[in-house]
């Protein structure tokens, strides 16, 4: 399971109409996928991540550390 520890970064394109998604520790294609609602963006995230993470593997490439970001209660 630690395998999907990855960010997620959903945002909203006025240009495109929907919201897109990229997962910032793997180079390369800023944005992987897209939903037209948030919920369809975080389910189709899943499924690219998942994809991504395959493909890796499957060409014997070593998957990005996770980037990990400490938060302190304000």
């Amino acid at each position: 399971m630690s395998k999907y520890k990855y960010q997620m970064v959903i945002q909203w394109s006025d240009e495109d109409n929907c919201f897109l998604v990229g997962f910032p520790d793997f180079v390369g294609q800023k944005w992987r996928t897209h939903g037209d609602t948030y919920t369809e963006a975080v389910a189709n995230g899943e499924e690219a991540l998942e994809s991504l993470i395959i493909a890796y593997e499957a060409q014997g490439e070593s998957l990005p550390n996770p980037t990990y970001i400490d938060l302190v209660e304000v």
